[in-house]
């Protein structure tokens, strides 16, 4: 059976966009922006960026395009004869599946609390009374358990549709939204009353905080978010690049890609920090940031119900891009490695992933007593250990070696499939093979080490 494809250039780029567009661009990236030094960090990060994350973009694309598989399949196609660089797709798709254990948990509070929001439910509420608010729904596994269904039901619905039909209209339109509910955000944040602070704090470089953190803190800190704001290591944009053709070389398609992830994180700090700083409201990280210092600001704010009914119908979308694009890498495995229907994948697999994401739910109440982090931790914060510090470094180290050791698929079997086309070249010259090679592999296992360092240290 043919392979389906992509009916334009740019539904490929704002599905490979939307899949690495997710939570951690929100709730992170402002964060650790200001606590590195705002607008110095930034450019360490955009530093980052350019030579660590987007090679392994333009790797991934390649793979994906070359052997018109999913990752369940793609080194099988590529590989020489009689290596076993095939082995690595198990960790790649256990990858996808752990993923959606606690990413669709996430989803499913985003959904929640963007009807929360139209009801006007945290009206005359205090600080004290919206955290309890949280509190209370991570209490209640039922609630919890229908809006996990009603994501990954909905979710799979659109890959059923098919990739042009469903996956690519449908992600496509919902990318434009929230790209331009976020810019609507933006400049409503930074013409509040006091948001000068906030935009400061943010944008103004701050050397001394940069080396108050220590500068080998803040160095690893922008490599970190460099390396996993991109989902890059699970085949997750490999898949997509299996679905176009060979018109346009892939460096500027990676390029517009991270382009798109970048300005999403960036604009996001420019909502919440002057937000918080307009009404004088300590900017969280995490899972606090969005359910219950964003409520509190909302709570300030003329017509609030409606500019947090905005914000987290943004953030549905931006959790809702990520949960299709992998759930569509999913299908495709079993269909890959099965020839199962796509149907058939998709009924399997949506029950699947609904008994896989009970373990988070009951994290919070009936499984709160399992605390593998010590007091406080939860289920969710070990899955997100296992992907974000395990199997997003290594399965992009694997991606690396593969696409540059002649032991894998080579280097110059690498270059001509992402050079094929019209478009911007991945550079030929022996530096930056000698990089990609060698010295970008080095820098990824740091990553890896430094995530158990700060983890267990």
């Amino acid at each position: 059976m043919k392979r389906e494809k992509f009916s334009s250039r740019l539904g490929f780029i704002l599905i490979s966009a939307g899949c690495a567009i997710g939570l951690g661009n929100v709730w992170r990236f402002p964060y650790i922006t200001g606590k590195y030094g705002g607008a110095a960090f930034i450019l360490l990060y955009f530093l980052f960026l350019a030579i660590l994350g987007f090679p392994i973009v333009v790797m991934e694309f390649s793979v994906g395009r070359a052997s018109q598989k999913s990752i369940a399949k793609s080194y099988d196609v590529l590989e020489p004869k009689g290596s076993k660089w095939h082995l690595s797709k198990y960790m790649g798709m256990a990858g996808n599946y752990i993923l959606m254990m606690f990413y669709t948990t996430v989803a499913g509070w985003m959904l929640l609390y963007f009807f929360k929001m139209i009801g006007n439910d945290f009206k005359g509420m205090n600080a004290e009374q919206v955290s309890a608010e949280f509190n209370n729904t991570l209490a209640n596994p039922t609630l919890m358990i229908i809006f996990v269904v009603l994501i990954v039901v909905g979710c799979f619905c659109v890959c059923g549709l098919g990739l042009q039909k469903g996956v690519e209209r449908i992600t496509k339109v919902m990318m434009l939204c929230l790209l331009a509910l976020m810019v609507i955000l933006a400049i409503h944040s930074i013409t509040l009353d006091g948001a000068k602070q906030g935009l400061e704090f943010y944008l103004k470089p701050n050397f001394d905080n940069l080396v108050k953190a220590g500068i080998g803190e803040s160095v690893f800190a922008a490599m970190g978010q460099a390396f996993f704001t991109l989902s890059i290591g699970i085949g997750a944009l490999a898949i997509f690049g299996s679905y176009i053709g060979k018109e346009r070389r892939l460096t500027g398609e990676a390029i517009s890609v991270t382009v798109l992830d970048t300005f999403v994180a960036v604009i996001a700090g420019l909502i919440i920090f002057p937000a918080c700083f307009a009404y004088n409201i300590e900017p969280d990280a995490g899972p606090s940031l969005i359910f219950i210092t964003l409520p509190n600001v909302f709570n300030h704010m003329s017509n609030g119900n409606i500019w947090g009914a905005m914000f987290f119908l943004f953030m549905t979308f931006a959790a809702v891009s990520t949960v299709i694009a992998v759930f569509q890498n999913i299908v495709s495995f079993a269909v890959d490695l099965t020839g199962c229907s796509t149907k058939k994948a998709i009924i399997v697999n949506c029950i699947v992933i609904i008994v896989l994401s009970l373990p988070c739910v009951f994290g919070f109440n009936l499984l709160s007593g399992i605390q593998p982090f010590g007091e406080g931790s939860t289920i969710l914060d070990l899955e997100d250990f296992i992907i974000s510090n395990n199997i997003l470094p290594l399965g992009s180290l694997i991606y690396l070696l593969f696409c540059t050791t002649r032991y894998g698929w080579g280097y110059k079997n690498f270059l001509k499939e992402a050079n094929e086309g019209v478009g911007l070249k991945f550079p030929k010259n022996k530096f930056v093979q000698i990089y990609v090679s060698y010295v970008l592999p080095i820098i990824v296992l740091l990553i890896f080490v430094e995530g158990y360092i700060s983890k267990f240290a």
